[in-house]
């Protein structure tokens, strides 16, 4: 085992102690505060839609927040989405997701603003498709539009807008699924 490797996995072990929500990046624990009420809703109300959706269709499950997803990219080595979209079944184990989800959504939070804060998001995204997710939500419940960003990996840098009034969708990552935007911002 080389020194990289053995360093990475006194990380991994290290992070699996870790309570709450954390990713690793740039081989470091980034511990992730607790979200507040609306955010946090807003998560809750894609993931109740996906697992509806799942659930008729059995084209795959829907993860909650707080749930980590065990990546293997040179500068990242997990995921914690607010909401995502597998295509796997279940593993039955306790541990980690292996690999990236299909979908996955990112609700910003009070502070997730400011030219630093959009650099370490874009970078984010961009760690989700190296990882083989194909649509990214960036959803915004703090701009007077309440807008929901859908980013995907055929076009990273032109996002889809959907704002109230709206469907959103996940194509090509969560096939036939759509929710009402005014839904995510009651």
């Amino acid at each position: 085992m080389t020194h990289t490797e053995e360093a990475t996995e006194f990380l991994l072990d290290q992070f699996e102690c870790i309570p709450g929500k954390a990713e690793i990046v740039d081989g470091k624990i980034i511990a992730m505060p607790p979200t507040g009420e609306e955010p946090g809703l807003t998560g809750g109300e894609v993931f109740v839609s996906l697992h509806q959706h799942a659930k008729k269709t059995k084209s795959g499950r829907a993860v909650p927040d707080n749930v980590g997803f065990r990546v293997d990219l040179p500068n990242r080595k997990f995921f914690s989405p607010d909401a995502a979209f597998v295509l796997q079944q279940r593993s039955g184990s306790a541990g980690f997701i292996n690999g990236a989800p299909v979908f996955a959504v990112e609700v910003r939070s009070e502070n997730d603003f400011g030219a630093s804060m959009e650099i370490e998001i874009a970078q984010k995204r961009a760690d989700y498709f190296a990882a083989g997710t194909l649509v990214v939500w960036d959803v915004d419940p703090f701009s007077a539009d309440e807008v929901v960003r859908k980013y995907s990996a055929n076009a990273p840098a032109t996002p889809t807008i959907f704002r109230r009034g709206d469907i959103a969708d996940a194509e090509p990552a969560v096939v036939g699924w759509r929710m009402k935007v005014d839904d995510l911002f009651e």
